[in-house]
């Protein structure tokens, strides 16, 4: 097979490491930036929806300080010890994220509930106002751009990254709407109630990342991706005279590790079947839309059944 065709993948996922890496930093750099803002608003008003929101913006700046450092090392390449890289490290990245989200949502409930026994004072709204509508557009816009890419990249950490920051967006957003009323009304509850609505929000967002952490360590199959894989399978073996059997795959979070049998007949010389395999293998990585690593296991098509059921085989789903 060409090799240009493999270097051109290497390239384009060196591309995909590099804009990675800027995206992060980016997202730590508006997060810190973030942080301060809604801080200072915080100080001004004493406003529980705008503490809310800060709250939320420490979470991501922690979470993303974090999320830099899976990036640095998931593109990091296998050694000795990890043969299989670090990939699987942007699992623990998204699930670290969800965890410090849901912390976030118990502090926002506890200081809320605090201020609201000892009487609600604020001061200052229309600045606060100002500060977190600004720090809302800034973080719609970076969200965005970090979903958009991660999903282009199939990047785990910059989507989960991507979720969180158009979150914070929403929250903001809340929060003004919130003070508006306050402003409008002078009925001092809508900033409490606001706060709770947005530890209700995130809350749920940290949820779901903790559940796509999970499923990733624990090897989930999305239908979607298997019928992809299946499809391109059908069409590479019909070609290529093959058949297959036992698929299985899973994810690292940037890539899907692919398994399959693939079926020869009895006759077929070793050499010719391997070659076979690397068609399968190598094409069938470069025609998903997802970066991918197959690995093949050559079987006989006359007896293998009778093979795996003496070795107490269990099966595999095909």
């Amino acid at each position: 097979m060409n090799a240009a065709p493999k270097q051109d993948s290497q390239d384009k996922r060196q591309q995909q490491n590099r804009d990675a890496r800027f995206a992060m930093r980016l997202s730590l750099f508006v997060g810190v930036l973030m942080l301060a803002g809604k801080m200072t608003a915080y100080l001004y008003t004493d406003s529980s929806a705008i503490f809310s929101d800060a709250a939320e913006s420490v979470v991501h700046v922690v979470a993303v300080a974090f999320a830099v450092f899976s990036l640095w090392l998931s593109a990091r390449p296998a050694v000795p010890h990890f043969h299989y890289g670090y990939e699987r490290i942007t699992f623990f990245s998204a699930g670290f994220e969800g965890a410090m989200i849901a912390l976030a949502a118990g502090s926002i409930l506890y200081t809320t509930i605090e201020k609201w026994r000892h009487g609600l004072a604020l001061e200052n709204i229309g600045s606060g106002v100002v500060l977190i509508a600004a720090a809302g557009i800034l973080n719609a816009l970076l969200g965005w751009y970090l979903l958009r890419l991660g999903r282009r990249n199939h990047s785990l950490i910059l989507e989960a990254d991507g979720k969180h920051v158009l979150t914070d967006s929403w929250t903001s957003f809340g929060v003004v709407a919130g003070l508006l009323l306050v402003m409008t009304t002078g009925w001092k509850p809508f900033d409490p109630l606001v706060a709770f609505g947005v530890a209700a929000n995130i809350l749920f967002t940290g949820g779901r990342l903790l559940w796509r952490s999970f499923k990733g360590l624990l090897d989930y199959s999305d239908p979607a991706v298997g019928h992809q894989i299946r499809a391109r399978l059908d069409a590479l073996c019909e070609e290529l005279g093959v058949q297959y059997h036992g698929v299985r795959f899973r994810t690292t979070g940037y890539r899907q590790i692919i398994e399959v049998h693939l079926l020869f007949p009895d006759g077929i010389k070793l050499g010719e079947a391997h070659r076979l395999a690397t068609q399968v293998e190598e094409r069938l990585a470069l025609d998903l839309e997802m970066p991918a690593e197959v690995i093949t296991h050559l079987e006989s098509l006359e007896d293998h059944s009778e093979v795996h059921h003496v070795q107490h085989y269990t099966g595999r789903p095909d």
